[in-house]
């Protein structure tokens, strides 16, 4: 009896179960849940190398005809509602994010964000540089602008009766615009508003994203392939030249940025710093030693300093006494020039082979990246109270890299200002009254009107002290 009246019991809830279902579907189809589903689903292969041209039909079979080389030839656009938000109040960069139906066009740079439900009048278009130094007008006019249009949910709403292109690629993954433009030749600038804010926007999809530059520099794509490779699994796509349209589910226009050369973990949602940022650094370039382990002054090893060494302004005159007080001292100097550091491949290693980086404030000092950990940065601050802003880019970012730091500051018989200005010039009396001329005085002046001349003496005393502080007895 029990039995029985189980099954039946089961058998009247399967009745109203069929009778419940044309409610279920009408609701399903009133609140778009299933073409939402439909849109979303994606293959299961991995990403191909050759994620450009390969992108496979991932939409659903009723959203346009398949070729046989795995695009949509006619791909229709899902039936999802988008949106689109913007961060314009960060001190580093502008960013946009949208999702949904997402449709990039290269050449006019145009990025369409269709059926949006964010869509107002107001803010239908929205143009930024995608690069991250906002604050600096004269760098930002190089970069290329960038424009957001949002397309409302019903066609010809509010009088907006711009027509989107339809889909020539549809991507799987998320898309990443950025610039390669800006101060593209500087490796503390690439560094700084470029590769650690890709680093923060990108990391977090493990290779499975797409990143579209602008002011597209072949050149530069070359030598930071190996951070870009890390980043991606997919070729970068040149935006400028090509006129596809290629569809995403999300993306990025701009990047995340916090500071110079830095990261601050509390505005990182990924957790991200820049220990794990130079961990990801050195598995980039394959860099075989993470940690610096000290030198026993017993052993007849000696510890390994590489000296940056300046062409242009800021230049260490005296180089050959330099390097011969270090040597006396029991270091193992390695000299490293423009064209030395310029190879990033081989010079990453000899960075990496180091225990001390030490140069003159300036961008080859970025190279401390390649530093193992618990390595040492020396910097060499010319004369002209310049301690504040050379600690600003070079001095602050090396303890949360898990390096040490130690500075060396040129007095006023370490420059070459002696044969310029007379002493009782204010350059030498009163260097603050300079910098209070405005940073163009200080640029011309202190920065790029002087080169250090080492008081040896002196030096090889600071030397001394720091092959103490970094060995062992």
């Amino acid at each position: 009896m029990r039995g029985r009246h189980k099954t039946k019991k089961h058998g009247g809830g399967v009745a109203a179960l069929w009778l419940l279902l044309p409610l279920l579907v009408l609701i399903v189809l009133k609140t778009n849940l299933l073409p939402q589903v439909a849109h979303y689903s994606v293959v299961s292969s991995p990403p191909s190398a050759v994620s450009r041209d390969e992108m496979t039909g991932d939409v659903d079979a009723t959203e346009g005809e398949h070729d046989s080389s795995g695009r949509n030839s006619d791909v229709a656009a899902p039936m999802v509602r988008s949106k689109l938000s913007c961060n314009f109040s960060n001190h580093q960069s502008n960013t946009c994010t949208m999702e949904g139906d997402v449709r990039i066009h290269g050449k006019p740079a145009t990025v369409y964000v269709v059926k949006a439900s964010t869509y107002l009048p107001e803010n239908s278009t929205i143009k930024l540089r995608p690069y991250a130094r906002k604050w600096e007008d004269q760098v930002m006019q190089l970069v290329r602008e960038v424009t957001m249009r949002s397309i409302p949910p019903a066609a010809g709403a509010d009088g907006d009766d711009v027509t989107p292109p339809e889909c020539s690629v549809r991507h799987d993954v998320p898309a990443v615009v950025f610039s390669t433009g800006g101060y593209n030749r500087n490796f503390f600038h690439v560094m700084t508003d470029v590769i650690i804010p890709l680093y923060l926007t990108a990391r977090v999809y493990n290779g499975r994203v797409q990143l579209l530059a602008t002011d597209y520099e072949p050149k530069w794509i070359a030598k930071y392939k190996f951070v870009l490779a890390a980043l991606s699994a997919y070729p970068v796509i040149d935006m400028d030249s090509e006129d596809t349209v290629r569809c995403f589910p999300s993306a990025h226009v701009g990047l995340e940025s916090h500071k110079e050369l830095g990261i601050i973990p509390g505005l990182s949602r990924n957790g991200y710093t820049m220990v794990t940022f130079r961990e990801f650094i050195r598995a980039a370039y394959s860099l075989q030693r993470p940690r610096v382990a000290p030198v026993s002054r017993s052993s007849g090893r000696k510890p390994r300093l590489v000296l940056i060494l300046r062409r242009n302004s800021r230049q260490l005159k005296n180089e050959a006494e330099a390097i011969a007080a270090g040597t006396e001292v029991g270091f193992e100097v390695v000299a490293a020039g423009p064209d030395d550091v310029s190879d990033l491949e081989r010079f990453a290693g000899v960075a990496n082979s180091c225990d001390v980086l030490m140069g003159v404030h300036g961008a080859g000092l970025a190279n401390m990246l390649f530093l193992p950990d618990n390595g040492t940065v020396v910097q060499i601050i010319p004369w002209g109270e310049l301690k504040w802003p050379c600690r600003h880019s070079f001095g602050d970012p090396v303890a949360p890299m898990g390096l040490r730091y130690l500075e060396y500051e040129a007095t006023a018989e370490e420059t070459t200002l002696n044969e310029t200005y007379p002493r009782d010039h204010a350059v030498f009396t009163d260097p603050l009254a300079i910098h209070r001329q405005g940073f163009d005085k200080v640029w011309n002046i202190f920065i790029n009107g002087q080169h250090v001349i080492l008081d040896i003496k002196r030096f090889r005393g600071f030397m001394e002290q720091l092959y103490q502080a970094i060995t062992t007895e």
